[in-house]
């Protein structure tokens, strides 16, 4: 049982399902926009820092199972570098997101016929946006099709941003997304699902969005896994009653992520001695932060080891989602020793023991927000026992059990 795996870029999981696939003995193809060669001449004469951006794009997959579309991912990647934002408009711009995935999609589509007549090819692993016209082929070559939803089905998603837009206007801009998306691309979405076969999701909260359409099709829900452990001890300076209790937040920095719910939250807390730490993208000028949540401290992007690091040196992780798939980033704050003030929304119910790794709270309710962490900074000693009880929950989660289950259930579909 052979199967092509498809993915213009290859995140984490991606790269576990790689790995999974190939343990399994059942990976035909990878697919992707890009792959590096670490043994390449061009790589080598790369300035340092470029060439550690590059080989992000390194997979442990023998080369003669690579498939590369290169082009347009380049274009893409040449015009944000040039500051050229015109070929990027959303959507329409012959070097956007969208049209990268599109034309990508369509090159895989186009290899199926060769693959499944010279190889056996059984089935196609596809992912959300970049499946259509995939499962199209494969469909009619008669292929298993395995669609992975990372995030909560566009229906719900769009429902929960429109609400924002009309509780919060002013933060309206930042939720982006899924608000402007157009028809045509929310309709490729729900053809890519009528068309699976076995649908892959990775928390309750996306498997709760799919749509009444789909409720007799195979589902299998496996959890992301967590990175290693954090092995050096757990810093007791939250003990210190004159040290703020530090807050961190990870992610983009707009509503979709709820950020507006713990800016309030912090608003609440003025009594309080706790600060907040906010690392990501800004989606709006940092002034409007500043004005939402006056003394914030912005953390700016940097390496995964350098945020693994600063981590360490907070105490709580808040993530107040509205719509998320299953953050990987709960899971990383997690295995560096912080408990969690997390939604449903954002996926991770599961990783929640409540009061012992962390506390589960409503969407949209700073208030509940603030209760939390309140009661986090009152109780210091509670808190840093937690610490140990949240990274020991994190390790329970694998990324080689992630792949495994779900190839388990591909067996039972092809």
């Amino acid at each position: 049982m052979t199967l092509l795996l498809s993915h213009p870029a290859g995140n984490q999981n991606v790269r576990a399902m790689l790995d999974a696939l190939q343990a399994a003995g059942m990976l035909g193809r990878f697919a992707t926009t890009v792959a590096a060669d670490d043994q390449s001449l061009a790589l080598k004469l790369m300035p340092g820092r470029l060439r550690n951006e590059w080989m992000r794009r390194r997979f442990d997959v023998p080369r003669d199972k690579l498939l590369q579309h290169p082009g347009r991912e380049i274009a893409r990647v040449a015009c944000g570098a040039l500051g050229w934002r015109g070929p990027l408009r959303h959507e329409e711009g012959f070097a956007s997101v969208d049209a990268v995935i599109r034309d990508f999609d369509r090159f895989v589509a186009g290899t199926l016929p060769r693959l499944q007549s010279r190889e056996g090819l059984k089935g196609v692993y596809a992912y959300e946006d970049g499946a259509l016209a995939t499962f199209r082929a494969a469909r009619t070559l008669g292929l298993k099709r395995i669609y992975d939803l990372p995030i909560a089905y566009w229906e719900l998603g769009r429902r929960l941003m429109q609400e924002e837009g009309e509780r919060l206007p002013a933060w309206a801009p930042t939720l982006g997304g899924g608000l402007l998306d157009s028809q045509a691309k929310l309709d490729r979405k729900t053809e890519e699902l009528a068309l699976a076969d076995l649908v892959v999701v990775a928390s309750h909260f996306v498997r709760d969005s799919l749509p009444a359409s789909a409720a007799e099709k195979a589902c299998v829900m496996s959890p992301f896994g967590s990175p290693p452990v954090w092995t050096g001890g757990w810093s007791e300076a939250a003990l210190d009653p004159a040290r703020p209790m530090r807050v961190l937040f990870a992610g983009s920095m707009g509503q979709r992520k709820g950020l507006a719910d713990l800016m309030q939250a912090m608003r609440l807390l003025g009594g309080e001695n706790i600060e907040l730490r906010v690392m990501g993208a800004p989606l709006a000028d940092l002034d409007f932060y500043q004005r939402e949540c006056p003394g914030f401290i912005h953390e700016k992007g940097r390496p995964h080891a350098e945020v693994l690091a600063l981590m360490r040196s907070c105490d709580v992780f808040c993530l107040p989602s509205i719509v998320e798939g299953r953050a990987l980033v709960m899971q990383e704050a997690m295995s560096q020793g912080l408990p969690v003030v997390i939604t449903p929304n954002t996926g991770g119910a599961d990783l929640v023991i409540e009061g012992q790794t962390g506390f589960l709270v409503p969407i949209r309710s700073p208030e509940a927000i603030a209760a939390k962490l309140a009661w986090l900074n009152q109780h210091r000693p509670e808190l840093v026992a937690m610490k140990a009880r949240a990274a020991r929950h994190a390790a329970d989660y694998s990324w080689q059990r992630y792949g495994e289950a779900i190839v388990d259930a591909i067996r039972a579909t092809v």
